[in-house]
């Protein structure tokens, strides 16, 4: 789960604050809510001087036309207008009686702190560096997309003139993307990007072109091409620019530095050591793998088939591959019927509109290979609603591109439970329906409080399902372990990234596509991320655990989960304090 493009430390993380602008929300109009968003919306319309792109695809229609900001001093002045917006907030929490409001005002003060406090790392540490074209097509992606207003769409061709400097008052993005990476090649000691993070963004350059020459072509807008055209030829130069300036200063292995790597997690709502995280991950891993055997003997009897061993009966049930074309009606299927035992056996309340599921283009298989929920606009959301976005391949592998890891009907329980319902779908259905801060939808949100409940969803539907679905149920669990100590040991220099993807396939007999596409994410794609699922599902167990201590007999699982979602996306520890003042009754 993460935005829909994207980018290198530079941007993902000297811009950390603003890519939380992905994410908005449409709620009821309480007084104490509309307070708190006075202050969530000054923080975001001033953020939104660096990064318009983001607050457009949140839904802030203004910003449609308005591209990003990589003019000189940039750094100095994004630091600058957070200090200020610090500034603002202390007032503001000053002359705020209601302790809700003041909770919001902190969670807005400890973004914009964490962002600075990332921006200061990274300008020590690191060489800047930006995936253009992996920007380009998600910023083309997010507002030329099928969900929103068609009248929005028009706005995509000023957006594009304004990246090729087409307009007056504009230098193209690609030029402005050289000259802030070129101004720190002179300062000692920064490192340069991974040598194969290099590599990916070469290969799947010309994948993202051709996905926005598609975006356009499908939007029905009229005289686009001439502009694309311009933009095609700079993306091109800055690729070739990038092979002969970036390529040599490119460091050979995956170790950052400890400082930068504590600091992912902590951004990625992870509150733990590599060390820690590691010694957790290896114990789950085991444990986990000690049921996935028991099932795994038990399938291997029911189907008489002699070989009863763990990998042989996971290969054996993945090789029974569903052909392409009926694959997402498979999906749809397998939704109906979780739906089906949700509501039977009362585990939470289902929205009364259907979910959406469909396949991913190439160009979003190559920006993200691997299913993913495609969140919807959320401030002055019209209907719109999130997608479960089936991902079948990593292309930049070529002939190896094929996951057979996705297209089998055993597994088609957990990612839909996990991407879907009761996982990913409805918490951000939640966010357009039930109401909540921006504040707490928007600033509070962190992977170990998302990606935490989909694992805790996996769990909480694990009894209800076949054999074979509770077996693969338990396969991603064991994959969320596993992510608990490759991750760290992969940043921390322990073993490569090729000892990960090599690991992956031979023990957990994961294709080719998918472990590479799961050593890139440690490596150079998100550095962190992947800690944060079983983290996350760690924290929502416990807290399950303290509420059936406190309520006894009267614990009432739908009621845990409805209250859960209805909380937004808040980090564990505030989720935590929510919930306990709420069942402690």
């Amino acid at each position: 789960m993460f935005c829909s493009y994207r980018a290198a430390p530079f941007v993902a993380k000297v811009c950390s604050l603003f890519l939380l602008l992905c994410f908005g929300v449409a709620h009821a109009a309480e007084s104490w809510i509309e307070r708190s968003d006075e202050y969530a919306l000054k923080v975001l319309r001033s953020s939104a001087q660096f990064r318009p792109e983001g607050a457009s695809r949140a839904g802030l229609d203004e910003y449609d036309a308005e591209v990003i900001d990589l003019g000189e001093n940039l750094s100095e002045r994004m630091s600058t207008e957070e200090r200020r917006l610090i500034g603002m907030l202390d007032e503001a929490a000053e002359d705020e009686e209601d302790p809700r409001v003041v909770q919001d005002i902190a969670i807005l003060k400890k973004a914009l702190e964490d962002s600075l406090s990332t921006r200061a790392l990274y300008e020590e540490r690191m060489l800047p560096y930006i995936d253009l074209s992996g920007l380009m097509f998600g910023s083309f992606r997010a507002i030329l997309d099928p969900r929103n207003d068609p009248e929005r769409f028009k706005h995509a061709i000023t957006r594009l003139r304004r990246y090729a400097g087409l307009e007056d008052g504009y230098v193209s993005v690609a030029e402005q993307a050289k000259a802030r990476t070129a101004e720190r090649f002179d300062t000692p000691g920064l490192l340069g990007p991974y040598i194969g993070e290099l590599q990916r963004d070469f290969d799947s350059a010309p994948r993202y072109v051709e996905g926005i020459r598609q975006l356009f072509m499908r939007s029905g807008l009229k005289g686009w091409e001439d502009d694309f055209e311009v933009l095609e030829a700079q993306l091109g130069e800055y690729t070739d620019w990038l092979k002969a300036e970036i390529q040599p200063r490119a460091r050979q292995n995956t170790t950052l530095p400890a400082e930068l790597y504590a600091d992912n997690l902590n951004n990625f709502g992870v509150d733990a050591s590599p060390d820690a995280l590691i010694r957790e991950g290896q114990a789950a891993y085991q444990f986990i793998r000690s049921e996935m055997k028991a099932l795994a003997r038990r399938i291997a009897e029911a189907e008489g088939w002699k070989d009863a061993s763990l990998l042989s009966v996971i290969r054996k049930l993945k090789s029974e591959q569903v052909p392409e074309d009926e694959l997402l009606t498979l999906y749809k299927a397998r939704l109906k019927e979780i739906e089906a035992i949700i509501r039977r056996e009362g585990i939470v309340t289902l929205p009364e509109r259907d979910a959406a599921i469909r396949v991913a283009t190439e160009a979003e298989s190559a920006a993200i290979p691997a299913s993913f929920m495609n969140r919807p606009q959320l401030i002055g959301n019209t209907g719109q609603y999130g997608e479960f976005v089936l991902v079948q391949s990593n292309p930049s592998l070529g002939e190896d591109a094929r996951m057979d890891d996705w297209g089998h009907e055993a597994i088609t329980w957990a990612l839909t439970v996990h991407e879907a319902r009761p996982g990913h779908e409805m918490q951000f259905a939640s966010l357009v329906e039930n109401g909540t801060s921006l504040a707490r939808a928007m600033f509070a949100f962190n992977s170990a409080n998302v990606e935490g409940w989909g694992l805790y969803a996996e769990a909480i539907m694990h009894e209800h399902l076949p054999l074979e679905g509770q077996l693969f149920n338990l396969y991603t669990r064991l994959l969320r372990a596993a992510r608990m100590f490759l991750d760290p040991m992969v940043n921390t220099g322990r073993i490569h990234r090729d000892d990960a993807q090599r690991f992956l396939m031979e023990q957990c007999a994961m294709s080719k596509a998918m472990a590479s596409s799961e050593a890139d994410r440690y490596a150079f794609r998100m550095p962190g991320q992947a800690t944060a699922y079983y983290y996350g599902y760690q924290n929502l167990m416990r807290l399950r655990t303290e509420v059936e201590l406190a309520m006894g007999a009267q614990f009432d699982q739908q009621a845990f989960h409805d209250f859960v979602i209805a909380q937004g996306l808040l980090p564990p520890e505030l989720l935590r304090e929510t919930v306990l003042a709420h069942f402690h009754r």
